[in-house]
């Protein structure tokens, strides 16, 4: 017989004893139902929203602004897919009156041209009127598939509003990207 394969002694009866133990209390459907619940619950989690609006203002200390944003070239708007709010009667930041936030968004992460600096820019989708339909801007820079939510700007995301009539699109930046 090879070193490799002869038992040990006391901790091979320790490692049957609990194994055993563990038998005896235990079921293997028990296990199986547990571990398919953890299975389905981490494959669920992308589903969640990653980011809702905590503030209607956004980071906006501290963050140099140049551009434009009624144009579609404006830094933040580097992951929009809608209508820019700023051109109809809001701003980047906020939505324009009669219309209400959603509480989910996509995010994407911009550059900003002013710092040379990334930024983490919040997408909220403003509801309640019927589409602006001024500005379109079409920027899909990190935009991932529908399965992928937090990283998808096809999905209308007025959810958890009132209505979920699209109106337009905000674009608050929200925190300093990783370099």
């Amino acid at each position: 017989m090879n070193w490799w394969i002869r038992p040990v002694g006391g901790l091979d009866k320790l490692t049957e004893r609990s194994a055993r133990g563990l038998a005896r209390r235990s079921s293997r459907r028990g296990w199986l139902k547990a571990l398919g619940g953890a299975l389905a619950g981490c494959a669920a989690m992308p589903l969640l929203p990653v980011a809702r609006a905590q503030s209607q203002g956004g980071m906006t200390q501290g963050v140099p602004e140049t551009g434009d944003p009624e144009s579609c070239d404006y830094w933040r708007y580097c992951a929009i897919d809608g209508f820019l709010c700023s051109c109809c009667g809001g701003s980047p930041n906020s939505c324009p009156p009669g219309t209400e936030m959603s509480p989910i968004t996509w995010i994407g992460t911009c550059q900003n041209p002013a710092d040379g600096k990334s930024y983490v820019v919040s997408y909220n989708d403003c509801c309640g009127r019927t589409t602006c339909g001024q500005c379109l801007c079409q920027r899909n820079e990190g935009d991932r598939p529908i399965y992928r939510p937090q990283l998808s700007n096809d999905i209308n995301w007025c959810l958890g509003t009132q209505s979920t009539i699209y109106h337009c699109s905000t674009a608050r930046v929200i925190a300093l990207g990783l370099e």
